[in-house]
């Protein structure tokens, strides 16, 4: 089984940290389909720091989620070293995960996220001096690199565990690629074999096969699955059903997905309050939509959802025009 530090994980399988997505109410709804560990979304050191409220409310953990993996970014070793002493000492999370991966500009402008790909020195100077300032467990989110000239993956991986670094989970993407092109596997089994600490692997899992196989070919303790669970945390249940016994599960049906969609909803009006959930949940409605024959008008009216009662009485729309189909293919 993956395990970190002194924290033992049920199972292989890892949820993401996406930012915009990863709240509790996301958190919780896949951890109840069997994710071994879920990781929070990524929180800027300095809102940490400056106690800023819209910070604070991210680092909300619901107990049932746990083990969880908390995630911060910074690009200063004081602010850094700051948060992560407080989600240390005041939050609930199991691990600490530093985002050395994220490759969108306004990150890289602040000296953090995937910027850190071109300095081994920095990450070993970063990650030793976290590590010396909290008790729990600290890991690293990375790419294999900053671009294909760039590719410092196993100098990288070498210099978090030097550092005391607990754990990698890495993209097997460069920073240039963003989210395109193909994860590059032979990469990360190269960096898994010039390791001890545990590697998470990331990119293009995308089924249970895709899991079995990269756990096969790159001999890495963990997958870590991000767009694939995306309004479908069917994909974690039936991939660790998968790695468990060698038989895939079957599809959920379109009303099984619309009751685990009202389910995300309630939970994250509770966690923001239904203004900002609804608008909040148009997104994930769509996520939950794909592949659900003519949702195209549907999407849409969640589009303009207000309220929680209309779009939980699209959601029983659709459910309901799928059982009439269902009985007419009867």
């Amino acid at each position: 089984m993956l395990k970190i530090g002194d924290i033992e994980m049920k199972n292989q399988v890892v949820l993401a940290p996406m930012a915009g997505v990863c709240n509790s109410a996301f958190r919780l709804t896949v951890k109840e389909f069997g994710a071994g560990l879920v990781c929070a979304e990524m929180i800027s050191d300095k809102g940490i720091v400056q106690k800023n409220k819209k910070t604070m409310n991210l680092l909300y953990i619901d107990e049932r989620e746990k083990p969880l993996s908390l995630q911060i970014f910074g690009g200063e070793k004081e602010t850094l070293v700051e948060a992560a002493r407080f989600v240390d000492q005041n939050t609930n999370a199991d691990i600490i995960d530093i985002n050395m991966g994220c490759p969108v500009n306004k990150i890289i402008k602040c000296e953090a996220g995937a910027r850190w790909l071109l300095e081994p020195n920095k990450i070993y100077d970063m990650v030793s001096a976290v590590v010396g300032a909290v008790e729990k467990p600290v890991t690293v989110k990375m790419r294999i690199g900053w671009d294909d000239e760039h590719i410092f993956a196993v100098e990288n991986a070498q210099a978090v565990e030097s550092a005391g670094g607990a754990a990698v989970s890495m993209h097997g993407r460069t920073r240039v690629q963003m989210y395109e092109g193909v994860a590059n596997w032979d990469i990360i089994r190269k960096v898994k074999q010039s390791i001890n600490i545990p590697l998470i692997g990331n990119g293009d899992v995308k089924t249970p096969e895709d899991a079995k196989r990269m756990l096969d070919e790159t001999g890495v303790d963990g997958v870590m699955i991000g767009r694939a669970a995306l309004g479908n945390p069917w994909m974690i249940y039936q991939t660790v059903k998968f790695l468990e016994t060698g038989e895939l599960t079957g599809e959920p049906t379109v009303k099984e997905k619309m009751e685990v969609c009202k389910l995300h909803l309630d939970r994250l009006i509770a966690l923001k309050g239904e203004n900002v959930a609804v608008r909040e949940m148009r997104k994930h409605a769509a996520w939950y939509l794909k592949g659900i024959q003519g949702n195209g008008k549907i999407r849409n009216a969640i589009n303009e959802c207000l309220k929680r009662a209309e779009l939980v009485a699209l959601l029983d729309y659709i459910t309901d025009g799928a059982e009439v189909t269902e009985k007419q293919a009867v």
